[in-house]
């Protein structure tokens, strides 16, 4: 079984049942890293697998923390034994190190999980921040005022991600722009 099957199957496990909604998000993440092939090569089913999974952490059977990213990777590196790249791209999807900050967490997860690849960090960004509750296409201003919205400007969520906003856009700018490049290079 490939890696990336293995993660579609893995991620609906956990999340299809009992939060389908989560999990249709999941599925658009994975349909925009898709579409960022062209900028990937041979990382592209990495990414893949990564999104699928980015958000398993919230699965109510392995949830701990209360902090998904690193429930997640603890999850896939000591529960599946899951590559190591994919659990680091879980473990820091979306600037996990500003929540974790703000939940008192930061220690942990940089201890435990390394960072991956720039490029590959700004491409999971990307995907989730374009990518809506119900797995549609939307962009980085409107994803971000939905979960500011939905959780609050005063909570944990909605402050970390007021505070995550400039280096989400600038990450979602940075693979706009690598996109561009090799449309006009291909």
């Amino acid at each position: 079984m490939g890696l990336t099957e293995w993660a579609y199957m893995l991620s609906e496990s956990m999340l299809a049942d009992p939060l389908p909604r989560r999990w249709a998000h999941s599925l658009g993440v994975a349909e925009r890293a898709r579409s960022l092939s062209p900028i990937l090569g041979s990382d592209a089913e990495l990414l893949e697998a990564a999104a699928v999974l980015h958000d398993v952490g919230y699965s109510p059977a392995i949830a701990a923390t209360g902090f998904h990213p690193l429930d997640g990777a603890r999850f896939l590196r000591d529960q599946e034994g899951a590559d190591e790249r994919v659990v680091r791209l879980v473990a820091h999807h979306s600037c996990a190190l500003l929540e974790a900050e703000e939940r008192g967490l930061r220690r942990e997860l940089e201890g435990e999980f390394e960072l991956e690849r720039p490029d590959l960090v700004d491409a999971l960004v990307y995907c989730d921040m374009t990518t809506t509750p119900d797995g549609t296409q939307t962009t980085p201003v409107e994803r971000l005022d939905e979960i500011v919205q939905r959780y609050g400007p005063d909570t944990i969520v909605g402050r970390f991600i007021q505070r995550a906003a400039p280096e989400i856009h600038a990450a979602s700018k940075r693979v706009g722009d690598r996109m561009a490049e090799a449309a006009v290079g291909g």
